[in-house]
């Protein structure tokens, strides 16, 4: 007789958590998969572009030309002032580029949230069976609220954007604290795929976030990196989103005790 908790023949306990590696591969192991999310990168890419360029041209407007004037050295005693000047234009460019990258992202990441919800649903359909049960049916209706629960994110990022603007003027601690936030406001977006599937409230994706509180830091921590780089995380981030959801998909689903038991290969 077998024990009543017995493993069936042939399987074993599914991983704790599944490596950034098995990621990757389960992404080239499938073409019509990488397909679409090479689809979803061009789309991305585009729309965070031209979000970054409209963002950068309304800040600039609102400063006008004090940032393009110096100020005028006549005497010594104005090197200071032109010093000043200097430090302050570096730095405004440096906060205000991260900032408008960061914004057209999450404005891209909102207006492509259906695309990445049903790439999440097909990643967890060829990963478990389990993944179908529970889930709403998918429709136009559906879609709809995917792209709502996508703008709500995305809001949540403008509310992160903001404060870490005014963090970062805080030495150390508040650079400390802005990382922090931008990782786990990356777990929030990447966990909003799959939850979104089974109709998950916000409430119920930030309590995730606190009772996972270690995995959810280890899913945001790449994407939290790559977004602190001004510019160039439009492209980065754009091209390894795709990876960065089937990666938080499959966690998701092994976390939630979905894949309770794997065949052994």
């Amino acid at each position: 007789m077998h024990a009543p908790n017995a493993r069936p023949e042939g399987m074993t306990p599914a991983p704790s958590w599944v490596p950034f590696s098995t990621s990757c591969a389960f992404l080239f192991r499938h073409p019509r998969l990488l397909g679409w999310s090479l689809l979803l990168v061009l789309l991305t890419g585009i729309l965070t572009w031209l979000g970054y360029h409209f963002s950068v041209n309304l800040i600039d407007h609102f400063t006008g030309s004090f940032f393009t004037t110096p100020p005028t050295v006549e005497h010594f005693w104005h090197w200071p002032v032109r010093w000043g000047w200097i430090a302050t234009k570096w730095l405004y460019l440096l906060l205000t580029r991260t900032v408008a990258s960061y914004l057209a992202f999450v404005l891209a990441y909102s207006l492509t949230t259906p695309g990445y919800a049903f790439l999440s649903t097909w990643t967890g359909n060829r990963y478990c069976s389990q993944a179908r049960e529970g889930e709403a049916v998918f429709s136009l209706a559906g879609a709809l609220i995917d792209l709502r629960e996508g703008i709500k994110v995305g809001a949540v990022g403008v509310v992160v954007t903001v404060v870490s603007l005014f963090a970062n003027f805080v030495p150390v601690v508040g650079q400390v604290a802005v990382f922090m936030l931008y990782a786990y406001y990356s777990a929030l977006m990447f966990l909003d795929y799959p939850a979104s599937r089974y109709r998950w409230t916000m409430g119920q994706k930030l309590g995730w976030l606190r009772s996972h509180g270690g995995c959810a830091f280890r899913l945001g921590f790449f994407p939290a990196m790559i977004s602190m780089v001004p510019v160039l995380n439009i492209f980065v981030m754009a091209l390894f989103f795709p990876l960065f959801t089937i990666h938080a998909t499959l966690n998701f689903l092994v976390i939630e005790g979905r894949r309770d038991l794997v065949p052994v290969s």
